[in-house]
């Protein structure tokens, strides 16, 4: 059975499907200029106000250049990295038309001072279409795991929620044991 959608244009819902398209192609454009280093690629992504933040204090920027300048200082460190987008949920508001709301599920493999490393990463980001284009107007990073491809079958073990690694030291992860559903579950 097919749902009608009688307030909404076909139109209006072709449009939708288009951004739809263009963010989800935005999101890999992020993920390529990360691992090809393209720094002429990346302004292009994000608004003027973007804000980029990693839940556990390892990023932290406002602005388009401060955002490039902290991916330009994070990317010197790095060998080849490979950034796997899996699903995303996208939203949108019908009373803000170039506002969109997303939660991207990532993995990431990449070489930090010669060591492979492995990243389980939840991207939440908030989009704005700027000058007739989807951009990040926020995007928020938070890992499941960030270790030593080595130490990756040891960090999902029971008990083990100290392996988020990005800073060196062995950090809470930033989910799914913080989460309220999680919490819930296991009656936290």
């Amino acid at each position: 059975m097919t749902a009608t959608h009688p307030a909404v244009s076909l139109e209006q819902r072709i449009r939708r499907l288009e951004d739809r398209i263009e963010i989800g192609e935005l999101i890999s454009r992020y993920g390529l200029a990360m691992d090809d280093r393209d720094m002429a690629t990346l302004p292009d992504l994000f608004t003027a106000d973007v804000v980029i933040r990693a839940r556990d204090g390892s990023m932290s920027a406002s602005g388009r250049d401060a955002a490039v300048a902290m991916f330009r200082r994070r990317l010197a460190a790095l060998g080849p990295s490979n950034h796997v987008t899996h699903d995303r949920i996208i939203s949108f508001d019908d009373a803000q038309p170039d506002v969109a709301q997303g939660i991207v599920l990532s993995h990431a493999e990449l070489s930090l001072r010669g060591v492979a490393k492995v990243a389980a990463i939840r991207y939440r980001d908030t989009y704005r279409r700027e000058n007739g284009h989807w951009r990040f107007g926020e995007r928020e990073i938070a890992f499941m795991y960030f270790v030593d491809a080595v130490d990756y079958v040891d960090t999902l073990g029971p008990g083990v929620a100290l392996r988020n690694r990005v800073l060196g030291e062995p950090r809470r992860a930033d989910w799914p044991e913080g989460g309220t559903t999680w919490k819930a579950f296991y009656g936290e």
